[in-house]
């Protein structure tokens, strides 16, 4: 992985033009170094990021629109615009838009490990991709996705 280029990434461009299809939501990466990985997120109305653990990787969000709702260390939580979630590594978190409106935020993680990797693998899944597969590949790329609670 390269080092991080000192620069300016414009309101609308990602890296290399790249956007993701992630479970019905557009994730548009900003920037990947070694040390850390930032996209720029769209959640439409009732998606969502189910319960999951990242063990090797600290995770944030900036909140730039729009109030999401979580399940954070087993506690239930929001976040309205301009407020900054951390979710350190190893603790438990879902991400929910319950609304009816479209949020949008700025995600990233430190270290990078293998995340921007695994947004390639679950592109363009669909919104309703097989579960079982998701979470083999999430595995593989060290994201730990939680049973339902009803399991």
């Amino acid at each position: 992985m390269n080092e991080m280029p000192a620069g300016i990434m414009p309101a609308r461009d990602g890296i290399e033009g790249i956007s993701w299809d992630i479970l019905g939501q557009t994730y548009v990466p900003k920037q990947l170094c070694e040390s850390s990985f930032s996209w720029h997120a769209t959640f439409p109305p009732e998606t969502f990021v189910p319960p999951h653990i990242h063990p090797t990787q600290d995770e944030f969000l900036y909140i730039l629109e729009g109030r999401f709702d979580f399940i954070l260390d087993g506690a239930e939580r929001f976040a309205e615009p301009g407020d900054l979630v951390h979710m350190p590594r190893g603790t438990p978190h879902g991400i929910f838009n319950k609304t009816d409106t479209t949020i949008k935020t700025l995600f990233w993680v430190s270290p990078a490990r293998r995340l921007y990797d695994l947004f390639w693998a679950i592109h363009n899944l669909g919104p309703n991709p097989d579960p079982a597969n998701l979470v083999a590949l999430s595995a593989e790329h060290e994201i730990d996705f939680l049973p339902p609670e009803d399991a």
